[in-house]
């Protein structure tokens, strides 16, 4: 746990240092702020799993110490062995059933949460087909089967100055990624929540989507590449911008294809 718990803040505070990535908050195991339903699902999920294992991990610790303390060796005991427990079938039961039973709990939350966040159902009213390529992101959104102009980027240092995805507040979308070169991989660090991208998957896999309900959280969020993809994968920004409903219909209103941008 401390080799995890060290690890976490080395991830955060490198990462903070990309001016990219969200502020994160030991009130939420080092996680920054979902801004979507399925976060929620992830955040609660990974604060389980610290409470389990620091419960885990304090047992453990009163064990060795009330071992340390009341089984030393003392000056007026002789030097012989202590009762010997290795046949004690209870005992070794014990053992093997208490793991068994931490490790199906997690497996059971695991798989049910992993499930919850991956399903796909296709009724989303917003669909983004989401192209990587080096060293940026080409975004084509259809509203209700209205397709809008595609935004594409370029490198950059700055994620403000990489394209934009502009998405509504509490809406269901659908992703669906692709690239014709090398794997990338789509990260939002506000959807707690990445996928790879990787060339010659077709189209009908699955593999591909995802789906997230974002909340009622407008703001613009950083976005990049978390997939080391070729010499300018570290300027591989952009951000996704949520919007209240009527600002975003404006928005499709001057960005349908073909408009006059």
């Amino acid at each position: 746990m401390p080799r995890a718990a060290a690890l976490a803040l080395l991830l955060a505070t490198a990462t903070a240092c990309a001016n990219d990535v969200p502020e994160a908050d030991w009130s939420r195991g080092l996680l920054p702020d979902h801004v979507t339903t399925e976060g929620g699902v992830v955040q609660n999920l990974w604060n389980g799993a610290w409470i389990a294992a620091l419960a885990t991990g304090a047992v453990v610790i009163v064990l060795i110490v009330w071992a340390a303390i009341f089984h030393r060796k003392r000056k007026t005991t002789k030097a012989e062995l202590p009762p010997q427990v290795r046949y004690n079938l209870p005992i070794e039961i014990l053992y093997t059933l208490i793991p068994l039973v931490m490790v199906s709990v997690f497996f059971f939350f695991t798989a049910r949460d992993s499930e919850a966040i991956t399903r796909v159902v296709g009724d989303a009213p917003v669909k983004v087909k989401v192209e990587a390529f080096q060293w940026s992101w080409r975004f084509t959104t259809t509203v209700n089967g209205k397709t809008l102009a595609p935004v594409a980027g370029m490198p950059v240092s700055d994620y403000h100055q990489g394209p934009q995805l502009v998405l509504p507040v509490n809406s269901k979308v659908e992703f669906d990624l692709s690239t014709e070169d090398v794997i990338h991989s789509f990260w939002v660090p506000a959807f707690l929540f990445k996928r790879d991208v990787i060339p010659g998957i077709r189209e009908d896999n699955p593999g591909r989507k995802f789906e997230i309900t974002t909340l009622n959280k407008p703001d613009v969020y950083a976005g990049r590449c978390a997939e080391l993809c070729g010499v300018d994968h570290s300027r591989m920004l952009f951000s996704v911008k949520l919007v209240p409903q009527a600002e975003f219909d404006q928005y499709i209103a001057t960005h349908q294809a073909g408009s006059a941008q």
